[in-house]
């Protein structure tokens, strides 16, 4: 078990963390050439590792893997980036850089929203995101930071102290990642099985008729009807996203008008 959650998750920490904070922060000498040019950077090999990523998930990544994408030996990238730990540091912090933080107008509940729906594209784009255990040891990248601030940005000044911002800001955050890796598991579950939600509903509910009482569980069926209607699946993971994430903005709001 430990093996395979070594193999899905990243822990930040494992690296050299020079190394990691020179290549987040663009701080290290480039390395000199000693044969025919490659076009290698460090930007190349990032993006390279966030295609892999994308496309079959962290796991999948791998020096090997990298510079088989750039057409290049495998000891070539070690000379950018000693390993596996210091490169997904970086794949992590740029992947945060791509999603626009765009300031938006209205005060702290629409600045907030934007915030939260704005994570959740950017773990749409980039699942593997979810894998990345950030939230005990972020890279300490210069977009992660400028991401922090941004955030922290829509609640400044409405009457929260500095902790209660902070407290805020990681709710949400924290939210907002779980019902990402829900409808990241939803989505896997058609990869993994083969089966649309619609074709393993037509299997299993014929099944289900047989055995299931609505007299004995009458909740049960009157909701899960409504909701099987509605959704025509089991969940509707941008439904459970947008619902949960009003009801949490509706909470801080009772706070903020206790206050006064």
């Amino acid at each position: 078990m430990a093996k395979k959650d070594d193999e899905t998750r990243h822990y930040g920490g494992r690296g050299d963390p020079v190394r990691s904070m020179e290549l987040l922060w663009g701080t290290a000498q480039p390395p000199r050439s000693r044969g025919p040019k490659q076009g290698l950077t460090v930007e190349r090999i990032v993006r390279a590792g966030i295609e892999i990523a994308d496309a079959e998930g962290l796991a999948a990544v791998s020096m090997r893997r990298v510079a088989d994408r750039l057409g290049v030996g495998t000891m070539s990238l070690y000379t950018y980036v000693p390993s596996k730990a210091e490169l997904v540091d970086v794949m992590f912090d740029r992947a945060v850089g791509s999603s626009p933080r765009q300031e938006v107008e209205g005060g702290w509940r629409e600045k907030l929203t934007a915030v939260a729906r704005s994570a959740w594209d950017l773990y749409q784009r980039h699942p593997w995101l979810l894998q990345v255990m950030a939230m005990s040891r972020p890279p300490l990248g210069p977009n992660s930071i400028a991401d922090y601030d941004h955030q922290l940005r829509a609640v400044d000044g409405i009457g929260l102290t500095e902790l209660e911002m902070d407290s805020v800001v990681s709710m949400v955050a924290v939210y907002v990642q779980g019902t990402a890796r829900a409808a990241a598991e939803a989505a896997s579950s058609v990869q993994a099985t083969g089966q649309t939600d619609d074709e393993w509903w037509s299997v299993y509910a014929p099944l289900l008729e047989k055995v299931f009482d609505p007299e004995k569980y009458p909740v049960a069926a009157r909701v899960g009807a409504v909701a099987g209607e509605t959704y025509q699946s089991a969940y509707d993971a941008t439904h459970g996203f947008e619902f949960g994430l009003a009801r949490i903005l509706d909470g801080i709001e009772t706070l903020l008008t206790s206050r006064h």
